[in-house]
Order: structure tokens, then C-alpha cells, then sequence
């Protein structure tokens, strides 16, 4: 490559210098663009993995909140309140395990508030209005259709899920 003012030969085609820089300065921002769609996938997966991560935080800190009481921080049914209850409470860690390894999510949520009202709770097992408090999110029920539940009952429901020892070999809504 030939430095200064003149033009240069490449190709058999005469090109001056300003020719040159352009050409190489369009492929610089053209390998920058590259590098921040990469850049900027990355970040956005990051912010994914950290959104994930507080929505289980969330459901675990509903449990913490309504649940450990009774149910012990490890869901084991060992908490501080269960040597008062008239009935023992479940290890919620064995839900899926006492269905034969299915995750019953509607009936959980149910039992948790009420919500779908699929089977009455123990007398000494309280329903959990603050769980209908807040946002609604789209949930598919299984059939198809979608219906709007509240997000903190979801959370909770699933953080549960996420406890389970062994964990569910099928799930139904």
C-alpha cells in the first residue's frame, strides 16, 4: 500500500487514498454494527436470566410470607405453627410425587385461594386472598383457552413446582 496523497493501484484500478480509508472505514462500522447486535443480544439475555431468577425470588418469598409457618422454610410440613394444627401439614416437596409424578398446577393454585375453586381446603389450612392482589397474566388452563389469573398466585404455584423432590415427570394445568 503506498502512503501519501497519490492515488494508489488495486486491481488494475486506480483508487486514491480517500477511496481506500472509506472503504475500510465502512467495513469498520460495518464489523462495529456486528459486534453490537452481539452485544446487545447478550444484554438482553442477561436481563432475561435476571427477570427469571426474581420471578421464582418472588414465589418463594409469597411462601416464606403465607406458607413457612406451618409448612416449615424447607416445605416439609415441619414449620414453628404445626404441632397446633388439628391436621399435620403436607411436605409440599412430595405434591407431584403423591400424583404419581404429575404437577397439578390448577388444583395447587386452588387449594392455595380458592381461586378455581376445584376442591375445598382443610378447615385449618387458610385460603390466601393476598394472592389475588395485584397484576393478572394470561394462563393457559389446559383446553386451549386462556384466562387472566393473578400473577402472584402463578408464582408461588410455581415455586412450589420448582421444590418438588423428585421433580414431575407430566404436568397438567
Amino acid at each position: 500500500m503506498l502512503y501519501g496523497k497519490g492515488p494508489t493501484l488495486t486491481g488494475g484500478r486506480c483508487r486514491s487514498i480517500s477511496d481506500v480509508v472509506n472503504s475500510r472505514l465502512a467495513k469498520d462500522l460495518q464489523l462495529m454494527r456486528y459486534f453490537m447486535i452481539v452485544a446487545s443480544m447478550g444484554i438482553s439475555s442477561v436481563a432475561t436470566i435476571s427477570a427469571a431468577d426474581e420471578f421464582s425470588d418472588l414465589g418463594k418469598d409469597l411462601f416464606v410470607e403465607h406458607c413457612a409457618r406451618c409448612h416449615g422454610i424447607e416445605a416439609s410440613g415441619k414449620g414453628p405453627d404445626a404441632a397446633d394444627l388439628k391436621t399435620d401439614p403436607a411436605d409440599l416437596t412430595k405434591i407431584s410425587d403423591r400424583r404419581g409424578g404429575v404437577w397439578p398446577m390448577l388444583e395447587v393454585m386452588s387449594i392455595l385461594d380458592g381461586y378455581l375453586k376445584v376442591q375445598e381446603p382443610r378447615d385449618d389450612m387458610p385460603i390466601i386472598t393476598e394472592l389475588n392482589d395485584g397484576p393478572a397474566v394470561e394462563f393457559d388452563t389446559g383446553n386451549g383457552l386462556v384466562t387472566r389469573i393473578p400473577s402472584r398466585l402463578i408464582e408461588i404455584a410455581e415455586y412450589l413446582e420448582s421444590i418438588q423432590s423428585p421433580k414431575p415427570e407430566r404436568y397438567v394445568p
